[in-house]
């Protein structure tokens, strides 16, 4: 592995960094105990007692807010927050604005101590969608705020990393670790305005009690907004990591620099009209507007092809690095023991069927057959459950090391667990997806469904999606014990290098100056925003929410 030219951080920068990212670990470790009890629901006769053996789990619906928003909200933000502004600052080679590095940090766990908080005490039984009509408690809402602010704070705590080095570096090209972070972070920023509408102008003050009635449809609207955008956010730091990380630890390169950028560009730009597929069933909304975003769906898997082609070469580059002959040989020869990087290579794996199952959801006609059925857990099982969460696994089996200065532990172990994770996953997500195509719902308690268990097509599903849960909550306990361990325990090795890939095709000066113009690019990707999301909000019958009238 290669650091970037010895730049060193001030230690009480990385602190922060270090405890966004043990607070997104520990919020894991939170919600995959809800995650047992979800998975455990569809396989004893009965499971009200074991859920309250854990906090917050009271009820079959407190349980899944639990899980829901721990691990998708908590989890994910947090730890990116931590990993991609480390990643910026080594980039860049300059130490961020310490007071918004802090900034983001408090927000981060004010809000995250208050969403918790409202969750276990049953003040907020929403559901990780939060719709209305449920209603969660005001400070639900008011911790989710802080959590979204805080990623502003860390996209803007890297935007200012990067005016401090434009200053000193006219006419060079960002380096791409750090284009990757403000790609991403200017896309959620602007992705993220749907659901700061959504909670500061609709659900904030309805749970205050200055509404009497809300729009329902227009909440939902506002939630995909940024609902199906989130999904990249959550993607983007993985991407970073196969693109720009992994062919350095299999001995490989990276195989084109601007191809990279333009993926990333490409994440910007059509990641937040799309919003609509997921409204399909919705009524009041033109036929002809939800085909508009099914295109622009369709169009957003271009990139992840992308991505697929060039990181398959980059560990081809590498396998072969290290002696691999023929077709396949070149596979045998990566680096399998080492658990970073396998657990990353397993990821991809879980995502590319994840993206595949993603193709129906986005098929106008087929997503009638899965819509709201258990099929869609499977399949987000897959894309965020795997693609995300294993890769942020992976990265954390050489990230803590680095940070803390400790030998990671049980290293064969490691591997099994990520082994363990991805063999839960798709046992999972065949009995989710196998349900849901013979009708199972999603978002119900089966052991408290009268009929559940009398449907012969739904037993295999039942089975295998409670023996997957387990597996998985198995692997997830091993890997917090080895992350544990490691902070404790680990041997005094020394820092542990960031992996910084170089290019194998194109370097970073062959690509075209105007892949360097934010102000065209975040142009663009407002145009498309515009053209694909103003026609509904333009047309819309707009419900007169602090009166009560009915739209």
């Amino acid at each position: 592995m290669s650091a970037t030219a010895g730049f060193t951080l001030p230690r009480q920068d990385e602190r922060y960094m270090l405890w966004q990212v043990y607070l997104g670990l520990a919020v894991f470790m939170w919600g995959i105990f809800a995650g047992l009890a979800q998975a455990l629901d569809r396989v004893l006769p009965s499971t009200s007692t074991l859920w309250k053996l854990f906090p917050g789990q009271e009820t079959y619906y407190q349980g899944l807010t639990a899980h829901g928003v721990f691990l998708a909200i908590g989890f994910t933000f947090a730890f990116s927050n931590g990993f991609m502004l480390l990643v910026a600052s080594r980039a860049f080679e300059r130490a961020p604005n310490r007071a918004v590095n802090a900034a983001s940090f408090w927000c981060m766990t004010v809000g995250a101590v208050l969403v918790a908080g409202t969750i276990v005490l049953g003040k907020a039984n929403v559901l990780f969608t939060a719709y209305p009509p449920l209603m969660a408690h005001p400070l639900f809402y008011l911790g989710l705020v802080l959590v979204v602010v805080s990623t502003w704070l860390t996209g803007l705590a890297g935007a200012l990393l990067y005016r401090a080095w434009r200053r000193d570096h006219p006419d060079a090209r960002t380096p791409l670790q750090a284009f990757a972070f403000l790609a991403t972070y200017a896309m959620w920023f602007i992705a993220s305005l749907g659901v700061a509408v959504e909670v500061l102008g609709l659900l904030l003050p309805w749970s205050l009690g200055l509404f009497d009635k809300i729009d329902p449809q227009l909440a939902r609207s506002l939630f995909w907004f940024s609902g199906h955008p989130i999904v990249y956010f959550w993607l983007l730091p993985a991407y970073l990591s196969w693109y720009t990380m992994i062919p350095r630890q299999v001995g490989g390169k990276l195989l084109s620099d601007p191809l990279t950028r333009l993926v990333f560009l490409l994440f910007l730009l059509l990641s937040t009209p799309t919003g609509l597929h997921h409204q399909y069933t919705d009524p009041g909304i033109d036929t002809w507007l939800k085909n508009i975003h099914l295109v622009a769906t369709m169009a957003v898997f271009f990139p992840s092809m992308i991505t697929a082609f060039s990181v398959c070469a980059a560990l081809e580059s590498g396998g072969r690095a290290r002696g691999g002959r023929g077709w396949f040989g070149w596979i045998r020869k990566l680096p399998w023991d080492d658990p970073s990087v396998t657990a990353q290579i397993l990821a991809m794996i879980g995502f590319t069927l994840g993206g595949l199952s993603g193709l129906v959801n986005a098929s106008y006609v087929m997503n009638l057959v899965v819509h709201n059925t258990a099929w869609m857990p499977g399949h987000f099982h897959l894309t965020v459950g795997t693609g995300v969460a294993l890769s942020f696994m992976g990265i954390s089996y050489w990230l803590i090391p680095h940070l803390t200065g400790r030998g990671l532990v049980w290293r064969r172990a490691a591997v099994v667990q990520a082994w363990l994770w991805l063999i839960g996953v798709f046992t999972f997500s065949r009995g989710q997806m196998a349900g849901g195509l013979e009708s199972l719902p999603r978002r119900l308690s089966v052991s408290q469904m009268s009929y559940g268990a009398d449907i012969p097509a739904w037993q295999t599903s039942h089975l295998l999606t409670g023996i997957g849960g387990t597996i998985m909550f198995i692997s997830g306990l091993m890997f917090g014990l080895i992350v544990l361990w490691t902070v404790l325990r680990g041997p005094a090795a020394g820092r542990v290098d960031m992996p910084v890939a170089d290019a194998m095709v194109h370097g970073p000066d062959e690509g075209w100056p105007v892949l360097e113009r934010w102000p065209v690019w975040i142009g663009l990707a407002v145009v498309l925003i515009v053209l694909a999301w103003g026609p509904f909000f333009l047309t819309y019958e707009w419900n007169m929410v602090s009166t009560g009238v009915a739209p």
